[in-house]
C-alpha cells in the first residue's frame, strides 16, 4: 500500500506529511524516485539500494543498523522517536532519500477473495471493506488495507485477490516515524508480500502455491503465496535465539561459537569423529517444534477444497528465509517431515545473474536481506 490514501480503502491522508504518495493516484514504476528498502524488525533496521534502470543489477549501498531494545516490540513501533532517530542515521549511508518499507506480519490480517472481473478499485475497495467486519477484528474506520490482483478469469469466474489489512495507528508510526527522519516514505507493505517478489520469479508462479517459512531470531513467520502474492500469514513465537541459548548454557560455548555450529554442523546428528553430537540433540527440540508449524501449516493448506469439494491449488514447496534458516541440516529436515522439496531460495534471482554480477553479500547472509531485497525492487 502507498501512503496515504485520503480514500476509504487505505490511510487516510495525514496532513503533515505531504510529501507522500497516494495510492489513488499511483505514479508509474518509471516515475519513481531511486530508492532504498527497509526492513524494520524488533532488533534492527537493515537496508538495500539497487541501482536505477541501467544498472539493478548493481547493489549501490546495504547495511544494518541496531535498535536499542523496546523501540519496537513485535513489530509495533513504541518509541518513534528512538526509531526515528535510527532512520536518521541510516539516511546518511543510504545514497538516497526515498524508501518502501514493510509493516510486521504480527500485526496483519491477510486473506483471499474473490471479485467480479474487470471491476474497478473503486468498487474492489468497497467490497474488500463490506467484507472486513466478518474477516478480521479492526473496524473499517480503524484499519488501512490493500489488495494484489492474484488471478484474472473470464467466464463469470471473477477474479482472485490477495488482501492485507493493518490497524491504521500502526501505519501511522511508521510513517511519522520516516517522517521525522527525512525520507519519504513511498510504500508500505506486508513483509511477506517483499520477501515473495524476491525469492518467486515469474516461471514458478504459473498455478503454484508456497510456504515460505521466515526463521527468524525471536519468531518465525509463515505465509502462503499464490503467484507471488500473499493469501495467508501468520506468525509463531519459536526463533533462532533459543538454540543459540541453549548451545550457550548447556555446552558453555561462547554466542559466537553456537552460532558457528549452529551453521556448520547444526542437525548433524554424528560428528566428523563419528561421535553422537550433543549439539544436535540440543537443537532438534526447537527444529521439531519449528518443522511441527511448518506440517501443519502445510498440510492445512495442501488440501483444501473449495466449495465444490475440488482440491484447490496444492503446496509446491517451502521456502526457507531468515537469519535462523541457515541452520546446518534444516531443510533437509523439514522436507522429511513434509514430504516436499524444501530449500534456501536465491534472493537474488530478481535481481542479476551471478553471470554478470556477483553480489557484495554473501548466500548465508543474504537470508537476512530478503525482505529488504524485495522491498528495493519495488524501486527499480
Amino acid at each position: 500500500m502507498q501512503t496515504p490514501n485520503p480514500h476509504s480503502g487505505g490511510v487516510k491522508r495525514v496532513h503533515s506529511r505531504p510529501s507522500l504518495l497516494a495510492h489513488w493516484f499511483p505514479a508509474p514504476l518509471s516515475l519513481y524516485p531511486r530508492s532504498a528498502g527497509v526492513d524494520i524488525s524488533d532488533a534492527s533496521v537493515k537496508w538495500l539500494v539497487l541501482g536505477g534502470a541501467t544498472e539493478r543489477e548493481k547493489i549501490l549501498s546495504f547495511g544494518e543498523e541496531l535498535l536499542p531494545g523496546g523501540a519496537v516490540v513485535d513489530g509495533v513501533v513504541q518509541d518513534v522517536p528512538v526509531l526515528a532517530a535510527v532512520l536518521r542515521e541510516i539516511k546518511k549511508k543510504l545514497g538516497v532519500s526515498c524508501a518502501h518499507a514493510a509493516l510486521p506480519e504480527e500485526a496483519a490480517y491477510v486473506f483471499g477473495m474473490h471479485v467480479p472481473e474487470s471491476s474497478d478499485r473503486k468498487n474492489v475497495l468497497s467490497m474488500i471493506e463490506f467484507e472486513l467486519e466478518g474477516r478480521v477484528p479492526i473496524p473499517p474506520a480503524g484499519a488501512v488495507f490493500d489488495y494484489d490482483v492474484i488471478t484474472k478469469r473470464g467466464g463469470g469466474a471473477g477474479d482472485e485477490i490477495g488482501v492485507s489489512v493493518f490497524p491504521r495507528e500502526l501505519a501511522e508510526s511508521y510513517t511519522e516515524a520516516f517522517h521525522e527522519a527525512g525520507i519519504q516514505l513511498l510504500s508500505l507493505e506486508v513483509e511477506a508480500r517483499s520477501i515473495a517478489r524476491a525469492v518467486t520469479v515469474a516461471s514458478e508462479e504459473e498455478d503454484s502455491t508456497t510456504l515460505i517459512v521466515d526463521f527468524g531470531r525471536t519468531r518465525t513467520g509463515f505465509s502462503v503465496v499464490k503467484r507471488g502474492i500473499p493469501i495467508f500469514t501468520s506468525t509463531v513465537g519459536v526463533g533462532g535465539l533459543n538454540m543459540t541459548n541453549a548451545l550457550v548454557k548447556k555446552l558453555s560455548l561462547s554466542v559466537e561459537a553456537a552460532e558457528k555450529f549452529k551453521n556448520e554442523e547444526g542437525l548433524l546428528m554424528v560428528s566428523g569423529d563419528g561421535e553422537k553430537s550433543p549439539g544436535a540433540e540440543i537443537l532438534l527440540g526447537t527444529a521439531s517444534a519449528l518443522a511441527d508449524e511448518v506440517v501443519k501449516h502445510f498440510h492445512f493448506w495442501d488440501t483444501r477444497r473449495n466449495e465444490q469439494g475440488e482440491r484447490l491449488t496444492p503446496v509446491a514447496r517451502v521456502l526457507l528465509v531468515g537469519g535462523s534458516a541457515n541452520l546446518k541440516g534444516l531443510t533437509d529436515y523439514i522436507a522429511t517431515r513434509v514430504q516436499a522439496p524444501a530449500l534456501h531460495p536465491n534472493v537474488w534471482g530478481r535481481v542479476c545473474s551471478f553471470n554478470e554480477y556477483i553480489p557484495p553479500i554473501d548466500r548465508p547472509t543474504s537470508m537476512q536481506y530478503a525482505t529488504a531485497v524485495g522491498l528495493a525492487l519495488r524501486g527499480v
